[in-house]
């Protein structure tokens, strides 16, 4: 329309704070190979689940009930259901499916995938595109135990866990693996074959019921762990910000294997373990003091394997994933839409800070500061676009342990005696 010589000109600018475009951080992923369940036939089911290629489904839905339910996968997405919170129905899950090799080296070769073809788990990482969403929640299930030794009796990274950390840190994932159960030995060894911050093994396997009333003896506990996500931030409106330490565990007959724990001792093996970042699953013990808990089944695990202390509990990692991934999906608007005024420079400081008042209203973070850092900008990168936020903020460390300092109060018996005193007159 061609501007009038007399009347009116009308531009709407939206140059304001922009509500938060949050990200989701529930969203888990699963990778390995897996088989149709009857009555579902082989084509079918192929053109549902193409090999190394992402495919979003509902864990209750109707692509979830085409895999065979007592498959490694199909156990996994009823472990992962069986952790759901009240009124919690489904997850959305990422599934990658992969071809069976002929033996399980080349079942995980195929996993592990190649980075360059995005074959296997680095099919994840076209899944934004694919599916509209990316997996946050990552597990391997039957696929991450499998370790072998080298010419010096050293243990060996299992191929998958090795090839895990790239991936994770492209798509602000997290993922779960799973030492194998076997001892305490076994699970630091394996612990020391992972330095990511966003890897977290875990010790002890689960005792699983087959639909024929059979068990598996020794069953892959990730999916728990992904579960157990995904109902903390379903309980807290999709926040990752809360630990899944001392979760109960639903869906499982039992532990694989007892694993000795106290809250007073730390030469447990329960304790031990967790000293080591490694996370365990322990029994209740009604009548036991010093138990976690009366009864049931307990996931304790809070840290993964990041060399900095800073980052090493999980809900911390998660938790700042939510907060970078949501700036971005809210910033991005005004990316071209606007020259960089003073204006534009303001209004981008007061959305990031908005993004993390409402993290600190809920208790997730005690503590912020954003501001546009005179330190880091300079003329030149103003001059071609380019400015810095400077946000601050620290997460709410998960509370795992009170020191409970017991003394006399002598005192007490002083006004004990006052009492006496004033009643005897």
């Amino acid at each position: 329309m061609t501007s009038p010589t007399v009347g009116f000109t009308i531009d709407r600018e939206s140059l304001e704070v922009a509500p938060a475009s949050t990200a989701k951080m529930s969203v888990c992923g699963l990778a390995g190979p897996f088989a149709t369940h009857a009555p579902y036939d082989d084509a079918t089911f192929t053109a549902a689940f193409p090999l190394d290629t992402p495919v979003l489904i509902n864990s209750t839905d109707a692509k979830a009930r085409m895999i065979a339910p007592d498959g490694q996968i199909g156990r996994a997405l009823s472990l992962i259901n069986a952790q759901f919170a009240d009124g919690q129905t489904a997850a959305l899950v990422v599934l990658v499916r992969t071809a069976t090799g002929v033996d399980d080296a080349a079942t995980i070769a195929a996993i592990a995938g190649n980075s360059t073809t995005g074959t296997g788990i680095w099919a994840f990482k076209r899944a934004g595109a694919v599916c509209g969403v990316y997996p946050r929640l990552i597990a391997v299930p039957g696929w991450t135990r499998q370790t072998s030794l080298d010419g010096e009796g050293a243990l060996l990274a299992n191929p998958i866990a090795a090839a895990l950390p790239a991936l994770l840190a492209s798509i602000y994932a997290f993922a779960y693996v799973w030492t194998g159960g076997v001892d305490a030995a076994t699970s630091k060894a394996y612990r020391e074959t992972i330095a990511s911050g966003r890897i977290q093994p875990i010790d002890t396997g689960v005792v699983t019921t087959l639909s024929d009333g059979t068990t598996v003896a020794n069953d892959d506990p990730t999916p728990i762990a992904l579960g157990l996500h995904v109902r903390r931030d379903f309980e807290k409106d999709g926040r990752p910000f809360s630990s899944i330490l001392n979760q109960p565990i639903y869906g499982i007959v039992g532990p694989s294997r007892h694993v000795d724990f106290s809250l007073l001792d730390g030469a447990t093996e329960g304790q031990d373990l967790l000293a080591h970042q490694v996370s365990v699953i322990i029994r209740g013990e009604s009548g036991d003091d010093f138990a976690i808990a009366d009864g049931g089944f307990v996931f304790m695990g809070f840290e993964n394997c990041d060399p900095e202390a800073t980052w090493s509990q999980t809900h911390k990692v998660r938790g700042r994933d939510f907060i970078e991934l949501t700036a971005i999906r809210t910033v991005r608007q005004y990316l071209g839409r606007f020259n960089l005024t003073t204006q534009t420079c303001k209004t981008i400081v007061d959305t990031v800070d908005d993004i993390l008042a409402a993290a600190e209203a809920k208790g997730e973070i005690l503590g912020r500061r954003v501001r546009f850092d005179p330190d880091l900008n300079n003329t030149s990168d103003l001059r071609s676009g380019l400015i810095w936020v400077e946000a601050k903020f620290e997460e709410a460390p998960v509370f795992r342990k009170l020191g409970l300092v017991s003394r006399p109060y002598a005192i007490a018996l002083a006004k004990t005696i006052e009492t006496l005193a004033a009643q005897a007159i």
